[in-house]
């Protein structure tokens, strides 16, 4: 088994035994306490997760700034915590997530009991409470759970090779991709972030077979100790502290270069132009009152779906960023709307895939209604809007 998370917690003395198996009791977890030692493991469909406690010669976890993601508020609780408690679990098998989430469910339980904050070894990163229910409650987002590192190379345009920490909780390599710019880094994240789910569920591309993206693009999975033999003017200590092995993509011909593969998704991050933005707001607020009645005349059988779009901020590397996100409206309140989020929020994960979030009607920007999974194009949600409109 791998120790993949450690609680650390202010709490000096561990929780009873007894409690958290009343925590525990349910029908579908069993609950098994270790002799000896205080500790537990928790068996759960197919899965089974280990929980110890450190010992204080083994001291805190040492999660510096350079290398962990957290607030400064979650470093802080670490550096005061008086006790730790190890996760471990099988890596892998056929449903690779099933084990980590069911480390994190044992976490968000004991927590409960012994609050503080969750160091994810793999990823390099911390959770706050708050932070592991949203992972267990929401929609599943790779952001969560693996750290992309971008380190630069060599001299030139195309100096950066951006690789990922964290897959290896669910038994499978880390990736790596070669020769990027400044200007590929949020394209790059996004393909990576693709891949990188595709592995954890165990419907990764097979090695040095070509695959297209959802996007259209060919590209190729190199095991690292072939692919970084082709690499030229990148000197031998760069890899130091980076010995493990990755899975390395290239272009089909086994190549470095990889502009081509990127350039549909730099397009996911054109910025819209605020003419168009305000356009497009003027027309929704215009729709808006229809729309909304037509929603609150949904029958239970009609296979419509509602969305608006709304702008939220969200704070990557401390700066504002406003990102426009799509929700599927489930509820109206007095001039606001509720509704869950289509997609999170591309920079951070502030604004998480799944969740439940309230907008202004003033702030909705665009509006659109799928029937059956097919977005309506303009002229049919207009005649579905006007079709019912009292004389």
């Amino acid at each position: 088994m791998k120790e993949v998370y450690v609680l650390a917690t202010e709490q000096p003395v561990p929780p009873s035994l007894d409690a958290l198996r009343a925590a525990f009791a349910t029908d579908e977890v069993e609950f098994v306490p270790h002799e000896g030692d205080w500790g537990f493991t928790v068996r759960a469909d197919g899965s089974e997760v280990k929980v110890v406690l450190k010992p204080l010669s083994d001291g805190r976890p040492r999660v510096s700034q350079e290398l962990f993601s957290g607030s400064p508020e979650a470093f802080a609780r670490v550096e005061k915590s008086q006790a730790c408690y190890a996760f471990l679990l099988e890596p892998g098998g056929a449903q690779p997530t099933l084990p980590v989430f069911e480390a994190l469910w044992t976490v968000r339980t004991l927590m409960e009991q012994a609050p503080g904050v969750l160091v994810d070894l793999t990823a390099f990163k911390l959770h706050e409470p708050e932070d592991v229910v949203e992972i267990t409650e929401l929609d599943f987002d790779i952001r969560d759970h693996v750290h992309l590192h971008a380190i630069e190379l060599a001299e030139g345009d195309t100096p950066l090779w951006v690789h990922s920490h964290g897959m290896e909780k669910f038994g499978a390599r880390d990736v790596e991709i070669f020769h990027l710019g400044e200007g590929d880094l949020l394209a790059a994240e996004s393909f990576l972030h693709e891949l990188c789910t595709d592995l954890a569920f165990a419907q990764g591309p097979a090695l040095r077979s070509e695959v297209s993206t959802s996007e259209g693009q060919s590209f190729t999975m190199v095991p690292s100790e072939e692919a970084r033999a082709n690499l030229l003017g990148v000197p031998l200590d760069a890899f130091e502290g980076h010995e493990g092995l990755f899975l390395t993509v290239v272009s089909p011909l086994g190549r470095h270069n990889t502009a081509e593969l990127l350039a549909t998704y730099r397009e996911r991050f054109a910025k819209e132009p605020a003419e168009q933005t305000k356009a497009m707001h003027e027309e929704a607020q215009a729709l808006l009152p229809a729309f909304l009645a037509r929603f609150q005349r949904k029958g239970l059988m009609e296979p419509l779906t509602f969305l608006v779009r709304a702008p939220f901020e969200t704070h990557p590397e401390g700066e504002v960023v406003v990102e426009n996100l799509w929700l599927e409206a489930v509820a109206r309140d007095e001039g606001s709307v509720v509704g869950r989020l289509v997609d999170g929020a591309v920079h951070t994960t502030e604004w998480r895939k799944g969740a439940h979030v309230e907008v202004e009607e003033k702030q909705i920007n665009a509006l659109a209604i799928a029937r059956e999974g097919r977005a309506l194009n303009e002229s049919e949600l207009r005649s579905l809007l006007t079709a019912e409109r009292p004389m």
